[in-house]
């Protein structure tokens, strides 16, 4: 095996670096020590961090790329601060893009994937029927979606949704808060698509999973509109 070049092995390490120090911005962002709207102060966030200005400014460009940094003239970088137009198109790409990934599961997704991703539901129940808090504190929410995308082996799929969309998702949901609603009937929701998963539906599958998308973004606009603007989705 050819030695790795040392200039080769720098960059290499670079770029680890700077995926963690995004890791770490993002994870500060969605516990809220930044909300939607917040100026990022780089020396401020250089020194909390640990590390050095170039480093943090290219993770601050990618997550510009990403959407959840934006650059404003003569104020610097803020966290995204999602309009009601923002989420109501990303809920709409969502829809889209998982409605084909669990298309694509019913087809791919083997018999193992399928029981981890029926005990992934199952845990979703036993959270607690009537509290969504309690559901999307832990993200299991996310986790059964995101099994769900992951069983398409579709990559351009899995990163548009792992990587970028899911992190504007759990944006909206610092932007629009939560409300406690029965659960149940997303329970169930979540079982009817898994059954087609299991039973190789595809059809079945992108049919339920679109309409259970289309449902929370309905929920959601119909939230904002009366004023209820904390809000999960």
């Amino acid at each position: 095996m050819k030695p790795m070049d040392p200039r080769d092995a720098t960059d290499v390490r670079q770029r680890l670096s700077v995926d963690e120090i995004m890791g770490r911005i993002e994870d500060l962002i969605l516990q809220g020590d930044y909300g939607p709207g917040a100026r990022l102060p780089e020396q401020v966030l250089a020194d909390t961090l640990g590390i050095g200005r170039g480093p943090l400014r290219e993770a601050i460009r990618t997550l510009e790329g990403r959407r959840l940094l934006e650059r404003v003239p003569h104020a610097g970088v803020r966290v995204a601060d999602l309009s009601v137009e923002d989420m109501d198109q990303i809920l709409t790409v969502r829809e889209s893009l998982e409605g084909m990934a669990s298309r694509l599961a019913a087809e791919y997704m083997t018999l193992p994937e399928v029981r981890r991703l029926r005990a992934i539901t199952s845990g979703l129940e036993n959270l607690g029927s009537r509290d969504m808090e309690a559901v999307f504190k832990v993200d299991s929410d996310q986790d059964f979606h995101r099994t769900i995308v992951l069983g398409s082996r579709n990559k351009w799929i899995t990163n548009l949704l792992c990587r970028d969309l899911y992190t504007l998702l759990r944006l909206c949901r610092m932007r629009s808060g939560q409300l406690r609603r029965d659960m149940t009937h997303i329970h169930q929701e979540h079982h009817a698509i898994v059954d087609c998963i299991e039973r190789r539906d595809p059809d079945g599958a992108e049919r339920l999973m679109r309409a259970h998308v289309r449902q929370s973004r309905e929920r959601l606009l119909a939230a904002v509109a009366r004023g209820q603007t904390r809000y999960r989705v």
